[in-house]
């Protein structure tokens, strides 16, 4: 998890806590955390770099549309993630 942005993190606590999101689905819950737009051309080069890196894995909805899911790795990344957060931030 060291080496994503911000926006990585993000995209994976989305994919996290939704069932199979679709891109614009991502975007959307993006766009009210962000409260601003958020352009495709962030969000899907962002998407493949998860996917290219084994944390999330792309799945075909149909012609159009694509779905995204963690897999394991990305779970535990995520898991790792707020453990080391608990250690300075407990709230």
């Amino acid at each position: 998890m060291y080496d994503l942005t911000g926006f990585q993190r993000d995209l994976l606590y989305v994919i996290a806590g939704e069932d199979e999101p679709h891109g614009l689905a991502i975007k959307e819950e993006l766009e009210q955390y962000y409260e601003k737009e958020i352009h495709h051309g962030r969000l899907y080069p962002n998407l493949d770099t998860l996917v290219d890196k084994g944390l999330v894995e792309k799945g075909r909805r149909d012609r159009r549309t694509n779905f995204y899911t963690l897999t394991r790795r990305g779970r535990r990344e995520l898991e790792a993630r707020r453990d080391w957060e608990t250690q300075y931030v407990d709230l």
